[in-house]
């Protein structure tokens, strides 16, 4: 290709497809499993402590699927803007088109979708990923998207991003995705042992694991914030600016914080001025077990003080 033909240096390639992270995938089929095996269970269990098996379970799967999830989501930041920008180099045709910014813990997502999808003889809509986690290069996948030809700006977003810009984006989504990230993997350990403690006969340290995973929570989403401290670089495609916001991870994750909060506070009460209701929500089987034991007795006294004359005064 040359430039004075009319055909600008826009390599062909293979159109990546936007796909669900397999990460992502085997962690929402781990914990459906885990879900559909107690609900196989649920038939088995008798009377009220049935019910409150169900809350204590469905709650405690939640939380500890979002603790791992979230860790492979990319909307923990979005933003998108609606402009009319240059599509290609070396060229003044613009396009109409939707830019979209997804940022995780791993990299971020950058979308380019046309308005609409077919302009200029070409199908515009674009998925792209770039990766800065440990042990992933994001200049090089800038790089192979500069030698791939994506659109200019898929480009220019993902210039922003790179290690050596101005506008020092890299580092700091880079160092507090990190953080964040080893903050939920320790919270979602804190659930784990808070299981097993509310499994014994010692609901109080359960209650406070639960704060520990709140505690933990909260911490993630400290870490993750001080990115939006910082002076975000503007991103100006065409006549607009790409401005972001906090995504559906970063508030499901705080919902759950203040969940695993409110349970931990609310057994600890419980514990202090009421014990014997901790006991019971925790030990409704033994105390069904001991009410119809308890009820089989009688009604095995009655009966015999009715059918037999001595037992009238016991």
């Amino acid at each position: 290709m040359t430039f004075y033909d009319g055909v600008f240096p826009f390599y062909p390639h293979e159109r990546q497809t936007w796909v669900f992270c397999v990460d992502y995938i085997i962690v929402i089929i781990v914990f459906l499993v885990f879900a559909l095996a107690f609900i196989l269970i649920i038939p088995g269990i008798r009377g009220r402590v049935r019910i409150s098996w169900a809350c204590r379970v469905i709650i405690s799967l939640f939380i500890g699927a979002v603790t791992v999830a979230v860790n492979f989501t990319t909307d923990w930041e979005v933003g998108s803007v609606d402009t009319t920008t240059t599509y290609k180099s070396f060229s003044d045709v613009t396009v109409n088109a939707s830019i979209g910014v997804q940022v995780g813990f791993n990299g971020v997502n950058i979308t380019l979708k046309g308005n609409p999808i077919h302009q200029i003889n070409e199908t515009i809509d674009y998925n792209e990923q770039f990766l800065w986690s440990f042990g992933s290069n994001f200049n090089e996948y800038y790089n192979d998207g500069l030698k791939k030809g994506l659109p200019n700006p898929i480009l220019y977003v993902a210039e922003k991003f790179t290690q050596y810009d101005p506008c020092g984006l890299f580092a700091q989504y880079r160092i507090s995705g990190h953080y964040a990230s080893a903050c939920m993997w320790v919270a979602f350990c804190s659930w784990i042992i808070s299981n097993i403690l509310f499994s014994m006969p010692v609901f109080i340290y359960g209650a406070y694991m639960i704060l520990v995973t709140a505690a933990f929570i909260i911490l993630s989403l400290i870490s993750y914030s001080t990115v939006r401290n910082a002076t975000f670089c503007n991103i100006q495609l065409g006549s607009e600016s790409l401005k972001t916001q906090y995504g559906a991870s970063f508030w499901l994750s705080l919902a759950t914080g203040l969940i695993c909060f409110i349970i931990g506070i609310t057994l600890l009460l419980l514990h202090w001025c009421v014990p014997e209701k901790l006991k019971l929500i925790f030990n409704t089987i033994e105390e069904d077990e001991e009410d119809e034991e308890d009820s089989a007795t009688e009604q095995y006294i009655n009966q015999h003080c009715y059918t037999n004359g001595a037992f009238q005064n016991v």
